[in-house]
Order: C-alpha cells, then structure tokens, then sequence
C-alpha cells in the first residue's frame, strides 16, 4: 500500500519536479494529512523542490482554534517548515463557497512564480464534485469536474491524489499511525456536499460498488470534451479576433460580430463562453437571452448585456467588453481642466500627462518649432451640440464626424476634447479631428483598462 501509492504520486508530480518549491495545502485533515506525509517521504529519498506546508485559519468555529498548533505538531515531526495564514471569510449566501474563495485568494498570495500548490481531493471528491454540479444543471465545463491543474496566482494548483480513493487514503493513515483532526461541519448535511457525501453516494456504492470510480471516470471523459469545445472556440474567435477595430489604442477586449453571427447559436455561445470566462462569470442557461437580443438588436440600436464583472457593448459591427471604471461616467468640470504645457508649449515636445478622473491620463504632444499658448488650451467633454473647424471642410458637427469615423458609441461621451477658451480645437487620439491651425498638436489619451488596479 505505502510502496504503491508512493510510486503513483511520484509519477503525477513527474512534470513538475523543476518547480521552484512544492507547497502542500494542508488543513490538518486526513487526506491533506496523507499527502503531506507521502511527499515528507519521498522527499527523505528523492532530489524534489523544496517542501512546505500552508494553513488557511478561517476563524469560523471554535474548535478550528486549535488547528494551526496541532498542523505545526504534524510539520515539525515531518521537518516541514509551515506558514498559518489568516483569513476573513466575506458573509454572504453561500458559506461553503466564501470560505473557498477566501481559502484561494489566501494559497494564490502565498505561491511564488512557478511554484506548485497540492491539494489533496480524491477520487470521491471529484464524484461528488460531479454529482453536485448535475445537479445544478451544469454545463460540459461544469460537470468536467475539478482540474487535475490550474494556474493559481504566479503558479500552479496540483491535484496529484484524483485517481485515489478516501478508503485507500483511510488505510494508509491507520498504517501510518497518523493523527489528524475532524472537522465537525463535515458530518452537517445541511451543507449540499456534506449532504451528498454522507447521504447520497452511500446509496449509490451499496447498490453500484464501482459509483465513485464511474463517476470520477465520467468527470475525466467530460473533461475531455470540454477540451475539445475549447479547440472549437479558438477556432471560431480566430476570425472574429483578426479582424482589427481601427482603434488599436483602445485598450479594451473586442470582437467583430459578423464571423460568430455566421454560427450556429449553440457554436457563438461556445465562442462567446471561452472568450469570456476569463472576464467575468458566466450567465446559466436561461440568461443567456441577452446574448441573443444584442446579437439581433436593429443596425442603429447600442444594445448592452449585462453580467457578473462587466458589460458586453454592440458598436459599429463589433462587440466590446467593458468593466472597472469604463461602468463609471466620467466627469470634468464644465470649464474643462487645462493642460500644464510648461516650456513645452513654445518649443515643441510633450505636455505634462493630466489624470483624468475614471478615464485615464491626456498629454498634448507638439511637433519640435511649433507655438502652442500656454494659458489657453483645456479638456472636456461631449455635451452636444459641438463643432469643429476643419482644413478645406469648412465648420461641421462633431457628431457628424464621430458618426463618419465609425467612432463606436459607448466610446464617445468620454472620449477627451481639445478646447482653446471657448472653441474646440481637436479630438484626442484622432489627428484627422484637428482645426487647420492645429496640425501641429495632438491630444494623447490613454484610457482606462478594464481593471481598476491598472488604470
């Protein structure tokens, strides 16, 4: 058993064995127990990456005080160095489910680059993984079950032990000697797991005495599948990706709508799934009819699908993924915010950048020998109603021109203006919507990301 098992975990972690360290996520469990021990083993006898051990500290039952004590016991008779992280688990609904959360975010901080995170799911758990998401009428990507690996923050979530079962890890620990603690919310059946585990898939094994193997084995075919989907998805957003926006300093996710709408629907949601898993999380089966009314929405109509993390836009021909501060309405004052030109402004050069409030950073560049005055030139907004002097075009609508330069609409009430006192001058980013006096200048804007931190 011991020699059996051993060899089976060494050739998992074969791959992996030039990581930077091996970190173990160990609760003080029976099964995490297990693994620590294996690999504290094979560590006594193999040239494996460093080996340590991490405790997530939840704090949501009393018991769990004495936890962490007896997780550094197990790692000093082990000579395991362990690092205790404390979290705060966020209340909500799902008590199992922000507790993970917490638990995750927790391990992604601790892992260094390339490093590895094992955690010890077994077989069983990924049967009930299974069973738990057919239930909730999960998807292909849904009843795939859990990973065998991951990305996890710079490096790697491993589940090395998903071909062993609770018994064959039950036998070794009683072999072994081992201690380990019982967390008594596992034997609560008002957790939908708890309840499967100790509930259901008894049932299951008395009447099918291989229901955990099958099942398990029905996650790896399912996996499989969902890889396959994947392979589909890139080749259907291939088109959709090549084809460019014309706004290539627009920093924000896009594609162009008329190769997914050549598609068969169930092969667009697959698309539009992969695309946009990694953005935000995805609507179930019954929401995703406003996939399909921005899909069919009229040619003049701006339509907008709303999920989790953001919102998919429709503008001119193309699809836009928008969140953090792109879902916040800009705001300067009515006067605009002048430009600090500096010395730059007589003899050529750049601007100092200018922060733009939920809307990222302006600067004015200016070609070498050109006069700029430096008192006069502000940026504001779109409030209608604008126009612009134009080289051998005479006066027209900013509208109008926006309108003609495919200028896509969520775009345009925060896309900065050039004023100098009163009259608007230019467009950032769109030298072509300069005034004949200004063809020297440009208005730079680099606009927000989709992510707050990078703004």
């Amino acid at each position: 058993m011991v020699m059996d098992l051993e060899i089976r975990l060494l050739g998992v972690l074969a791959p992996w064995r030039a990581a930077p360290a091996w970190r173990v996520a160990f609760s003080g469990g029976l099964d995490s127990t297990v693994l620590l021990h294996l690999l504290a083993r094979l560590a006594r006898r193999q040239a494996l990456p460093a080996l340590s051990a991490v405790h997530i500290h939840h704090g949501l039952q009393a018991v769990a005080e004495d936890w962490p004590a007896h997780c550094q016991q197990i790692c000093a008779e082990l000579g395991v160095p362990l690092q205790v992280k404390y979290v705060q688990v966020a209340a909500g609904a799902s008590l199992e489910r922000a507790a993970r959360e917490a638990r995750y975010v927790a391990f992604s901080e601790a892992l260094g680059a390339g490093e590895l995170l094992l955690t010890a799911q077994h077989r069983d758990d990924q049967a009930e993984t299974l069973l738990f998401r057919l239930l909730r009428g999960a998807g292909v990507r849904g009843l795939a079950g859990m990973p065998a690996s991951r990305p996890l923050g710079r490096g790697q979530l491993l589940r090395p032990l998903l071909a062993v079962s609770r018994v064959e890890l039950a036998a070794y620990a009683q072999a072994q000697g081992l201690s380990w603690v019982e967390d008594p919310s596992n034997t609560d059946t008002h957790y939908a797991r708890n309840y499967l585990r100790q509930c259901v898939l008894p049932l299951l094994t008395a009447r099918w005495p291989q229901a955990s193997t099958s099942l398990a084995r029905s996650a790896a075919h399912l996996g499989e599948a969902h890889g396959l989907l994947n392979e589909l998805a890139e080749l259907d957003l291939a088109a959709a990706q090549q084809t460019p926006s014309g706004f290539a300093w627009l920093r924000l996710p896009s594609l162009a709508l008329a190769p997914l709408q050549a598609l068969s629907p169930a092969r667009q949601r697959n698309a539009l799934r992969h695309w946009l898993s990694p953005l935000t999380t995805l609507p179930d089966s019954n929401h995703w009819a406003g996939w399909e009314n921005l899909r069919d929405a009229g040619i003049a109509a701006t339509p907008i699908w709303r999920l989790g993390q953001g919102e998919l836009h429709r503008a001119d021909g193309r699809l836009w993924w928008l969140a953090g501060p792109w879902l916040n309405t800009p705001s300067v004052p009515p006067s605009g915010l002048s430009l600090e030109l500096g010395t730059a402004g007589s003899v050529g050069g750049s601007s100092e950048w200018l922060q733009l409030p939920d809307n990222g950073w302006v600067q004015l560049r200016i070609q070498p020998g050109a006069s700029v005055p430096m008192d006069e030139l502000r940026v504001r907004y779109r409030q209608g109603g604008e126009v612009l002097q134009l080289a051998q075009r005479g006066h027209r609508q900013l509208k109008r021109l926006l309108n003609e330069r495919g200028v896509p609409s969520m775009l345009r009430a925060r896309l900065p203006l050039l004023y100098r006192g009163d009259r608007l001058i230019g467009v950032a980013n769109l030298p072509e919507l300069s005034a004949a006096t200004c063809e020297h200048w440009q208005l730079i804007w680099l606009g927000p990301t989709n992510d707050q931190g990078l703004s």
